[in-house]
């Protein structure tokens, strides 16, 4: 069987080209990556530390709006992610393993152990895995 000429081998060349260009060129970066650690992270501790009895008495006198007080932590919460996070960058996508928590906040008081594993390309950011110690723990 005779090979195709090399101006239609080079007509599936191109859109794969422009497909893979168009994947490295959206791929997020750590900029991104902060925001939706960020998001992701006053969530999933917003649903930990405010629901009822998830906090020591004293705490719930000082803190009048759990929720709020998080959401206004996001910026610093999406750097700590950052911070505890390796990107491997495979040019078309990227993984982004974060391993955050277990910081005594208040004696005897600890801050959950987390680790996620996400995807990003083309141009989203979603969570594939996640594990938790099952929230502030107490001793």
């Amino acid at each position: 069987m005779p090979s195709p000429p090399p101006a239609r081998r080079l007509l599936w060349l191109l859109p794969a080209a422009g497909a893979a260009a168009a994947l490295i060129a959206t791929n997020p970066g750590p900029a991104e990556f902060e925001a939706f650690a960020g998001e992701r992270l006053v969530a999933l501790i917003s649903t930990e530390l405010c629901s009822p009895g998830a906090l020591p008495l004293a705490a719930h006198l000082l803190v009048q709006d759990c929720p709020q007080l998080i959401d206004s932590q996001r910026n610093l919460l999406g750097r700590l992610a950052a911070e505890a996070t390796q990107r491997i960058d495979l040019g078309l996508f990227s993984l982004y393993v974060s391993e955050i928590g277990g910081q005594e906040v208040l004696p005897g008081l600890r801050i959950p152990r987390l680790r996620a594993v996400t995807l990003a390309g083309a141009g989203q950011l979603t969570l594939l895995q996640s594990s938790s110690d099952n929230g502030l723990q107490q001793r």
